[in-house]
């Protein structure tokens, strides 16, 4: 059931402390997930939010989706999207074609301080899809639906159960919290699932105790993963069948030949991914 497990080690993205359990040197990819952050940020009281979070910064080819476990997350962009989602809500942006875009805790979070812990995940997509236009979804934790308790389910099936999240393929994300006692049966319908623990542990049936800041990537016949809490748990879990196809990434870019990569600089500094200039009230 178990493939192998992956730690989330320390390392700076732009003064930015993250766990980063993929990718790794030797793994470049749980196809199609790219890469999967896990961040958790305290803020003193009258933060001034210039100064925090990350600014503006271009993607194309892949989404990049924002889980939020504490505080919230204030996206801009240059397609004239802006909104704050709080904590069990998840902001989930298609970069297709190219998109400007900016991270951000929200002034109410920075005036008053607090801990945000959010978990950013990267999903290649198709290749025939990868120059659409760029769509942006924006949900509170009241527009997903509950597989348990504090356990959402974000974008696929679960039973009778479908997550609201529109993605470039078919895919299963659920993210939130198994309760203290609580046993919750996941299907993983596709060839790639994997599990981050953020923290404490959870059981998983069959194996055992998968403490926190790890990853579980599934052997690709799994079809279901059941898990029991001994305590509140924060879990993500993704189920998602690989693409397959030739993978090539510079920085914000995630393209399948070099050069794509060269025409997605380019379309950038000649600002066809059009222009972001933040306001802050």
């Amino acid at each position: 059931m178990v493939k192998q497990i992956l730690y989330g080690h320390m390392v700076d993205m732009g003064g930015i402390p993250v766990r980063q359990p993929l990718p790794t040197n030797s793994i470049e990819q749980i196809d199609p997930f790219l890469l999967l952050h896990h961040h958790t940020g305290n803020f003193k009281e009258n933060t001034d939010p210039k100064n925090v979070g990350v600014g503006p910064h271009p993607h194309r080819g892949f989404s990049p989706v924002t889980f939020i476990y504490r505080g919230d997350v204030h996206h801009r962009d240059s397609r004239n999207n802006s909104s704050v989602v709080k904590a069990g809500g998840v902001q989930w942006m298609n970069a297709g074609m190219g998109i400007i875009h900016s991270e951000r805790p929200s002034k109410e979070l920075t005036e008053k301080g607090g801990t945000q812990e959010i978990i950013q995940l990267w999903i290649n997509t198709p290749q025939s899809e990868k120059m659409n236009q760029p769509e942006y979804q924006a949900y509170q934790k009241e527009d997903l639906p509950k597989l348990s308790n504090e356990l959402s389910v974000v974008a696929g099936k679960q039973e009778t159960i479908t997550g609201p999240a529109k993605s470039e393929m078919p895919i299963v994300a659920l993210m939130g919290i198994v309760n203290t006692g609580e046993k919750v049966t996941i299907n993983a319908p596709f060839k790639h699932s994997m599990l981050y623990v953020l923290n404490k542990s959870v059981r998983i049936v069959d194996h055992g105790l998968v403490e926190q800041h790890n990853l579980v990537v599934f052997e690709e016949d799994t079809n279901v993963v059941e898990l029991e809490a001994e305590s509140d748990v924060k879990i993500l879990f993704l189920s998602a069948d690989p693409l397959n196809e030739p993978l090539a990434t510079y920085g914000p870019f995630v393209m399948n030949t070099q050069s794509e990569i060269m025409e997605a600089m380019r379309d950038y500094q000649m600002g066809k991914m059009g222009v972001l200039i933040e306001e802050f009230e």
